[in-house]
């Protein structure tokens, strides 16, 4: 056996410095390791020859690429080409559909850990329709609320956890807890950053998709994108324009569901929906994953697996779960036979809670337009020191100024609205990832938002399938989940 070290990520600068002093003339592109390793089906050769063959001939790597890519449509080859982005001054609302691509990497500046400044988005659809002044003047309220909110905030942080203040460590915990709360008054507008990490494959279909949005700084970004990326592996970068499937697929569901709704409209329910609703979930769910865990452990074809699980007496399928169960600790995934559960939510969820849950992006997150009527979501420390008057007050505004602005550039309406504001969404996941979930999410030092959605989504799902979710919690309560299914 051999394991040899193929490449790394460099940092881009360092790059170019190490070209320059060298006097390098060789492109310097990945696509000589995607032009490798797609010939490694078809070569006697080892790789890392193959790999020294393509640094040589770069031009025969790239047509290969284009060959085998495009022409044979082998595009998991472009996955082997990756990216280190940095992304700078974007929207938050812009960031939601940047990080709607699952299998990248994004670390963004956090409104929960840093103080944010007053910068924000102009969008182009707002100053085409001259309301510019409305828009910033707008956002500049909801910053200077935000700035006062946090100077309240932050002596009642350190007030409710005096203990914890006592060392000068916490410091910056107990401000950060001051910044979360003080976040739900500022807009979808507000800048931030972030660096993503993204292979070729995915980046073309990113350009594509960010080019087919109505949003202006959405298509702004995908030609800045494409500008940065282009030169460094033309072979694997190719359809980057928006296709009609991208551009007007949407759109026309829209229009459609409108004239369904229209045509065999019925009432609207006159009860308040709630903020979590278990959906859907997979018949018999403790059944099934017993079976699941049959059909793993033996040679036994499913059906049988699953007469035998439906067979089981209460005693033996309790101790089946407890076996698989057994030697878990906090950081262990649970074993994969729970992907055979699915379950599906129907969430109402503030921007703040939304930005954090569409970090579990290989879910199913769908979710539609942030919707004033649905509320906002007020921080409990807002009420707790007097503030919620003012903070209902900037919500007013803003929602004023949403609709004066829904108007005239309805596309660009929701940068506007702020962290508070609420969306629906729907969230499809199976057991496995709801475990993934709880030992993130449902933690001592998950954001309450967050935290109080997924402990309601637990404790509907738990009615489901006991069993199977027996060790789903907060990394924190897994001793006593452990305990109270092992009684040890």
């Amino acid at each position: 056996m051999k394991i040899l070290l193929a490449g790394y990520n460099l940092d881009y600068d360092l790059i170019s410095e190490l070209k320059e002093k060298s006097g390098l003339h060789a492109d310097l592109t990945p696509e000589t390791i995607s032009a490798a390793y797609a010939r490694i089906s078809r070569s006697a050769r080892p790789v890392n020859e193959l790999r020294g063959i393509a640094r040589t001939e770069v031009e025969k790597a790239r047509q290969s690429n284009r060959n085998i890519v495009f022409e044979m449509g082998h595009s998991s080859i472009a996955e082997h080409a990756v990216f280190n982005i940095d992304v700078l001054g974007i929207s938050r609302l812009l960031v939601e559909e940047i990080e709607k691509f699952r299998l990248c990497a994004f670390t963004e500046k956090s409104q929960r850990y840093v103080l944010f400044d007053k910068d924000f988005v102009l969008p182009d659809e707002i100053g085409e329709t001259g309301l510019t002044r409305l828009f910033a003047e707008m956002v500049a309220a909801q910053n200077d609320y935000y700035h006062h909110l946090y100077e309240q905030l932050r002596p009642y942080v350190f007030e409710q956890n005096k203990t914890m203040a006592k060392d000068p460590a916490n410091k910056s915990t107990l401000e950060g807890w001051a910044k979360e709360d003080a976040r739900y008054v500022i807009s979808l507008a507000t800048q931030t950053q972030l660096g993503m990490t993204i292979n070729a494959r995915n980046l073309e279909l990113m350009l594509r998709r960010l080019a087919a949005l109505p949003l202006a700084e959405a298509q702004e970004y995908s030609q800045k994108l494409y500008a940065a990326t282009k030169d460094i592996a033309p072979s694997l970068i190719r359809y980057t324009q928006a296709t009609d499937y991208d551009k007007f697929t949407r759109k026309n569901l829209v229009q459609k569901t409108n004239d369904i709704f229209l045509k065999y409209g019925q009432k609207a329910a006159r009860l308040k929906p709630a903020a979590v609703n278990l959906s859907h979930v997979t018949d018999n769910a403790d059944t099934r994953v017993a079976a699941a865990l049959l059909f793993s452990s033996s040679q036994k074809d499913y059906t049988r697996c699953l007469n035998q699980a439906k067979s089981l007496s209460p005693k033996d399928k309790k101790s089946l779960f407890k076996i698989a169960f057994e030697h878990m600790k906090p950081h262990d995934a649970a074993l994969r036979e729970l992907e055979n559960i699915d379950l599906q939510f129907e969430l109402i969820i503030s921007s703040s809670c939304f930005a954090q849950l569409k970090r579990h992006r290989m879910a199913t997150i769908i979710a539609q337009e942030y919707d004033p009527s649905l509320g906002v979501t007020i921080p409990p420390s807002v009420r707790k020191i007097g503030q919620q008057k003012n903070f209902l007050k900037i919500m007013r505004q803003t929602e004023k100024s949403y609709e004066e602005i829904k108007k005239r550039a309805p596309v660009a309406a929701a940068y506007v609205l702020t962290n508070a504001h609420r969306k629906r969404a729907l969230m499809k996941l199976n057991a496995r990832e709801l475990y993934h979930l709880a030992r993130l999410r449902a933690d001592t030092h998950a954001q309450w938002d967050i935290k109080k959605l997924t402990i309601e989504m637990l404790r509907q799902a738990r009615k489901k399938m006991p069993m199977t979710l027996s060790l789903a919690c907060g990394k924190d309560s897994f001793a006593a989940f452990y305990r109270k299914t092992f009684g040890r």
